[in-house]
């Protein structure tokens, strides 16, 4: 039977240059991280030029993007971290020793590790009270420059989802679909368990001289690429000239996310300190789906973010629908 199932790539590591001093401190994230806010600022000096950031005074500038996007970067970043340690540590490591949350070396083998462990929707919030700080101070319309801003950063992300793919991290639950991955540092099962061997024998995967068997499964963070990167770009990028008001995108984009979010929860595994924050059966198994009334930490999130997303839909509607008034 031929095998239904990809191995992953032997050839891809972490690091961009394994096992070379310096070099080897180059992670495929971190260089993610580049293309996706070059990414971003293309796209935001392409609205700039269609007018989308003019008001009838103020004409934006590249150097007004940069600094839009640096300031919203740093409070991304930030957010982010507080975030991932906050919400998705449960050793109470960074609550007794908070400094450690930047910290960018490992505590125990004192080795560079980066800011290692990033929180989605940590970063949204951080990213959202970056872009309100910039606008403030710089006298902008905020919703104008967010509305800009949400129509690049899913091509931006693109490139996120694909660094932790790279990673090997972040993936999803066992599956007998063809494309299913077997990653390198996934959980591994007794090869002696029934389910085991019979899961085995569906994808035609040999486990008889196994003790221990690494079995496929959804690369769920090329699913999130590819829904929340690349196709809500083309949703956003297509309406962005048909907004009907300031505030319009920024709905349109925290709801679509969170919708599509939520349903690609369902493929990727939670985390295993976590598991599930809502559960039809507390005893439920993280690596396979058994239950749509089990929902991760990332479902309730995004959940919130649908709410939120309608709500600021509804006020900037609402508030521009007023000021119309009050103007004519």
């Amino acid at each position: 039977m031929f095998p239904l199932y990809i191995n992953y790539p032997s050839f891809i590591h972490p690091q961009i240059f394994p096992g070379i001093p310096v070099l080897g401190l180059l992670r495929w994230y971190g260089l993610m991280y580049i293309f996706a806010f070059a990414t971003a600022f293309m796209i935001l000096r392409k609205e700039m030029n269609e007018g989308m950031l003019n008001n009838e005074n103020y004409k934006a500038t590249e150097d007004d993007i940069i600094s839009f996007i640096a300031t919203g970067i740093i409070f991304l970043l930030i957010g982010a971290r507080i975030f991932a340690t906050m919400v998705y540590d449960t050793s109470g490591l960074y609550r007794q020793k908070p400094w450690l949350i930047f910290w960018p070396f490992d505590t125990t083998t004192h080795q560079f590790t980066g800011l290692a462990g990033m929180s989605y929707h940590g970063g949204f919030i951080g990213g959202l009270f970056g872009m309100i700080f910039w606008c403030v101070r710089r006298k902008q319309k905020i919703f104008k420059w967010i509305d800009a801003m949400v129509v690049a950063i899913p091509a931006g992300y693109t490139f996120g989802r694909l660094g932790n793919f790279f990673n090997g991290e972040l993936y999803g639950r066992i599956t007998t679909m063809p494309w299913g991955v077997v990653f390198p540092f996934a959980e591994k099962f007794s090869a002696s368990v029934e389910w085991v061997q019979e899961f085995a024998a569906q994808i035609g995967m040999d486990i008889s001289e196994m003790k221990l068997v690494n079995l496929p499964r959804h690369p769920s963070q090329l699913y999130e690429a590819f829904f929340e990167g690349i196709v809500l770009f083309i949703i956003l990028w297509l309406v962005h000239n048909h907004k009907k008001w300031h505030g319009m995108l920024a709905s349109l984009y925290t709801i679509g996310y969170g919708i599509i979010r939520f349903f690609i929860e369902y493929f990727r595994e939670p985390d295993s300190d976590i598991g599930y924050r809502i559960a039809k059966d507390a005893n439920a198994p993280i690596y396979m789906n058994t239950s749509l009334l089990n929902f991760s930490t990332g479902q309730v999130l995004c959940f919130l973010m649908i709410i939120g997303g309608i709500g600021i839909g509804i006020g900037t509607y609402l508030y521009e629908k007023k000021r119309t008034k009050i103007g004519a």
